[in-house]
């Protein structure tokens, strides 16, 4: 049976439908201008390069991007889907040998295909921030600031400031929102293979 087919399980959303994703979708629309923005004030544009984020062992905390991005993919065509469910299931094998403990191999996301992001519009929050140097304040704690990528040029520019601390409030509140509108609870960790195969 194929994965997306199944019925909701405690880590599993319930399919949605797209109006059901306001909240998220406007937040995807803030960070996408904000990131465009300092993008271009460096003059940083994000084309093919080695150090590519989709080789990046990312790890996504929400159900309501499950959701948004299992309901993207439900949208694709069923051959796209199969061979994407093929190679999010190798993906899985290779990253937890183990079953648990996951192994960084730089392999390429389940959901890259020659080169572009099939659920484009639905792609998690952590795949539109990447790349550009950023700070995040803690309650408590000082504030982190992450440099960007290496394919920017961003040592020998000023940094400009790009806060994602707004983005993961808004995210917290419609992480929230969802949970109480669908009854999920505890929590979730997982790459983009797992949120399609469980």
């Amino acid at each position: 049976m194929d994965p997306i087919a199944q019925e909701a399980s405690p880590m599993k959303p319930a399919p949605m439908k797209k109006e059901q994703f306001h909240l998220l979708s406007d937040i995807y629309t803030v960070i996408d201008e904000a990131w465009n923005k300092t993008a271009a004030q460096y003059g940083f544009l994000c084309e093919g390069c080695e150090d590519n984020c989709c080789t990046s062992l990312f790890f996504h905390h929400t159900f309501i991007e499950k959701a948004y991005l299992v309901h993207g993919f439900n949208q694709l065509a069923t051959d796209i889907k199969k061979e994407a469910l093929s190679r999010a299931r190798s993906y899985y094998q290779k990253t937890f040998p183990d079953g648990e403990m996951p192994t960084s191999l730089k392999l390429i996301c389940p959901l890259n295909q020659d080169g572009k992001c099939i659920v484009y519009q639905h792609r998690p929050m952590i795949c539109r921030l990447h790349g550009l140097p950023h700070e995040l304040h803690r309650p408590g704690a000082e504030a982190f600031k992450g440099p960007g990528c290496s394919a920017g040029p961003f040592e020998s520019h000023l940094y400009i400031p790009f806060d994602r601390t707004p983005f993961y409030k808004e995210m917290a509140r419609a992480e929230m929102d969802f949970r109480k509108k669908t009854g999920m609870t505890g929590k979730i960790k997982e790459t983009v293979a797992q949120m399609l195969l469980f």
